[in-house]
């Protein structure tokens, strides 16, 4: 999108930002995986203007709950790429896990292809090995990781025969893999409905091919300047990089100078 894109959507089209929606790896989190003072400066200067701020990550509430504790979230949580909703006192809102065959197909796969894997269940996570028996365990989201295109292509043409998953990414290398229906945009429209707001009030920010859904949802769709060539592509704007401050800069450009 242009520059002058952009002007004609920040005077006449911009939506009035209730809830903002932020993915966390290439995104809140700089290359160190730390968020900035700058990002969480404006992040609190946010919700002292009563807007809502939901992470909303591939990650597992064990691994991005610190960081929410950290900002004094005080609203919903997004984990796993949508298969669950927090709050953020610790209460569970909602759930979903993968079918039997599924995880078999993933299990298949993971034999058939000497490839990196991980797995999310309601309790663990198992990263380079999945455990003997897959049905011990509730899963929620498995990945591969390789650095050859032609196997991971394959690995998604796999997937997208038995057609009961979706298939994503958080980095280009990798594959994220949850149920059929199951995305940030997905996740968050239930959010809405608790809030009483609407998806055309949500800022969502994002890097990578599993921001896509919610970004193209969003009353403000926003990419981050290291996002993905298809991410950039279907953003309302594009901000910095996720080590320039690029969450501050969308969060001052399009929730906090409005309201002043």
């Amino acid at each position: 999108m242009s520059n002058a894109s952009h002007a004609t959507l920040e005077q006449e089209d911009a939506p009035e930002i209730k809830l903002i929606a932020l993915d966390m790896d290439g995104t809140l989190l700089n290359p160190s995986h730390e968020i900035s003072a700058g990002n969480r400066e404006s992040i609190a200067e946010a919700q002292e203007h009563g807007v809502h701020v939901v992470l909303s990550t591939g990650r597992t509430l064990m691994t991005c709950g610190k960081y929410a504790e950290s900002l004094n979230l005080n609203s919903y949580l997004v984990t796993v790429n949508g298969s669950e909703i927090w709050h953020s006192s610790g209460e569970l809102l909602w759930r979903n896990v993968l079918d039997r065959d599924v995880i078999e197909h993933i299990y298949e796969l993971h034999k058939s292809a000497d490839i990196h894997v991980w797995g999310a269940t309601t309790k663990d996570i198992f990263r380079g090995e999945l455990p003997d028996n897959p049905h011990d365990h509730e899963w929620m989201k498995f990945g591969f990781d390789t650095n050859d295109d032609e196997l991971r292509a394959s690995i998604v043409d796999s997937l997208r025969t038995k057609g009961k998953t979706e298939i994503t990414n958080s980095s280009p290398t990798n594959l994220e893999i949850n149920a059929l229906g199951i995305n940030k945009a997905s996740a968050l429209k239930r959010v809405c409905q608790e809030l009483n707001l609407s998806m055309d009030q949500v800022m969502a920010v994002g890097d990578s091919l599993n921001d896509i859904a919610m970004i193209h949802e969003a009353g403000l769709g926003i990419a981050m300047g290291n996002a993905q060539e298809a991410v950039k592509e279907v953003a309302n704007w594009v901000t910095a990089t996720n080590d320039q401050d690029g969450v501050a800069a969308a969060i001052q450009r399009w929730v906090v100078i409005p309201r002043l």
